[in-house]
């Protein structure tokens, strides 16, 4: 018995084949766009199948074709508005050019990786982008692109893999902000990142993600120039959710030899850093400079306006997915790709600290 409720039965490409007195056959070329069917067939057949509200089977056209019309997107934290704005890049090019957009967050985690790439995979997503939690330990990315899958990476380079990687070079933008700092006067500069692992920082040790990696290595070249110790005992990574990201910044502002400007590697950090320095009784820039990764209107609307390292976000996910569809569809590569290059922002976040001041003050 049929009720009201009943799941109604899909119409089938036998069905739109019926209503429009063609064979089947010929209502599958029609449907699938492939094939030879004649005008008159094809009219008939997308009318019937507009009539009846036929919806293809996106599986079955796959396997018949060999083309699924989508893209599959592997990101860390979707949370960060960083890897919200990339996505919107890469959904709005995927879109313009007929594909849909499969999209998953690993949480910055390995397996999460593994298993995301596996799944988008199953689902015979065309190609992939991915934005790689390590990029030292990645051989499901070496297998996708053994196997001939279109791979691009995001954000992060992956070492040793040939594949078109978009990110931004942060050694020299990192350089020249901490060489700023340094010339104010600072020399107790912290950074504070998300990055795992399993151990403090120590100058020197291997970093998984190339993003922090470049910005660390450029701070530390800004010190080495000046022929200054670099306070590694203040890159602070592991800091997770908002707890843990203002408990960081509480330790750096309050220890014994507190630090006198912190630089949040990302949007999300930098709004519970900064909830911290205010809750700390401080006040930026009197108290504690401050400088952030990634531009976002927020951070022109607070007292004072932060200065920021900015990164053509949105640009980075286009260029990524108009790569990866020029891939997919057999199409040689541009002779110059875009430029991506990030741009230090003066603000109002950033001043000498109190001691070099004092200093002045005596001098005077």
């Amino acid at each position: 018995m049929s009720t009201e409720g009943s799941r109604r039965r899909d119409v089938t490409v036998a069905d739109v084949a019926k209503a429009a007195k063609v064979s089947k056959a010929q209502a599958a070329r029609a449907l699938g766009n492939y094939g030879a069917v004649s005008d008159d067939v094809r009219e008939r057949v997308l009318a019937a199948a507009e009539e009846l509200g036929y919806r293809p089977n996106e599986l079955a056209r796959s396997m018949n074709t060999g083309r699924s019309n989508t893209l599959g997107v592997v990101v860390g934290d979707i949370e960060n508005p960083h890897f919200g704005l990339a996505t919107r890049g890469i959904t709005d090019t995927a879109k313009k050019s007929g594909y849909n957009v499969i999209l998953i967050n690993t949480d910055e985690e390995k397996q999460a990786e593994v298993d995301a790439v596996r799944v988008l995979l199953d689902k015979r997503v065309d190609g992939l982008i991915v934005a790689p939690a390590s990029s030292t330990d990645f051989p499901h990315l070496r297998e996708v692109q053994e196997s001939g899958r279109p791979l691009v990476l995001l954000d992060r380079a992956a070492e040793g893999l040939e594949v078109e990687t978009f990110a931004v070079d942060m050694g020299p933008v990192s350089y020249e902000s901490t060489k700023q700092l340094i010339g104010l006067g600072h020399l107790r500069i912290a950074f504070v990142s998300t990055l795992k692992s399993e151990q403090p920082y120590r100058e020197g040790m291997a970093l998984e993600s190339s993003q922090i990696a470049d910005r660390v290595d450029g701070m530390r070249r800004a010190f080495q120039e000046q022929a200054l110790p670099f306070p590694a005992d203040l890159v602070r990574l592991n800091a997770g959710d908002a707890g843990s990201i203002k408990a960081v910044a509480r330790d750096l502002v309050t220890g014994p030899d507190p630090a006198t400007a912190i630089i949040a590697s990302d949007g999300l950090i930098a709004l519970s850093v900064v909830e911290a320095i205010q809750e700390s009784g401080l006040r930026i820039p009197d108290d504690i400079s401050f400088i952030m990764y990634d531009d976002f209107a927020w951070t022109r609307l607070i007292s004072p306006p932060l200065t920021v390292i900015a990164q053509p976000v949105y640009e980075m996910g286009r260029a990524a997915a108009s790569a990866l569809i020029r891939k997919i569809e057999g199409r040689p590569a541009a002779a110059s790709g875009p430029e991506l290059h990030p741009r230090l922002i003066q603000r109002g976040s950033v001043g000498a600290p109190r001691t070099a001041l004092e200093g002045t003050l005596s001098l005077g």
